[in-house]
């Protein structure tokens, strides 16, 4: 099992909060540790207590979450932020890119944007935990841009994702002699083998991979991946 993301959900209007909370619960390893209706109560828990995620909306009462944002930032709490949240003003969007906001969600939106999000956290997370060192393609990856190949890119299907297609692809092509199943790919990248696998079934049918039966385990066969 992946280690426990713990997360903050700070929304003054309960109903979204619950929402929030209950696509939370729909995905691995989320753990959500406190729900606030107000930016100074969330920043009076952040000060005091670890989290991983800060899910974080612009308009409260009092402390505004852009404000929140900026005093996490000053104060150096080590903590990752997306906004979910009605404001669409480009100075808004602006300014929460510039305190460095892993995604920026508009209401009302979907469980597939809302896990896009969430998916986009965990690549970046693992991209700073796993790389030692930085080279072109990590740091390409970093900041969201898209890999490239020799083959015409098709349009991705309904509920995926691009910036985790680059990842897989880009681990498969820097990896081509492991082995890879469901079960390593999720480890390494902290997708749960359920997406991993519509991912991977994704490249077989776009003809980027190809997958292959190994009876060698000794047990029950498993499917491995490799790029073309």
């Amino acid at each position: 099992m992946s280690a426990v993301i713990h997360t903050i959900i700070v929304e003054d209007d309960p109903m979204v909060a619950q929402i929030n909370c209950q696509y939370l619960q729909r995905l691995e390893d989320f753990q959500v540790d406190a729900v606030f209706g107000s930016g100074k109560a969330a920043l009076d828990y952040v000060r005091g207590n670890s989290a991983d995620l800060l899910i974080l909306d612009v308009y409260m009462p009092g402390l505004s979450g852009l404000e929140l944002l900026y005093q996490i930032r000053t104060e150096h709490i080590r903590l990752s932020v997306i906004m979910v949240t009605a404001a669409i003003e480009m100075e808004t969007v602006e300014e929460a890119l510039r305190l460095g906001i892993v995604d920026y969600l508009i209401k009302p939106f979907s469980f597939q944007r809302f896990q896009e999000a969430i998916e986009k956290y965990l690549l970046k997370m693992n991209l700073l935990k796993t790389c030692q060192t930085a080279n072109q393609t990590v740091v390409d990856q970093l900041m969201h841009t898209s890999f490239s190949h020799d083959k015409e890119s098709k349009e991705l299907r309904k509920g995926l994702n691009q910036k985790t297609l680059d990842y897989i692809f880009r681990y498969l092509k820097e990896h081509p002699r492991q082995k890879h199943t469901c079960e390593s790919l999720s480890r390494v990248s902290g997708l749960s083998k359920v997406t991993v696998r519509r991912y991977l079934n994704y490249l077989i049918e776009v003809d980027q991979a190809v997958s292959s039966i190994d009876y060698e385990t000794g047990g029950r066969p498993r499917v491995l991946y490799r790029l073309r």
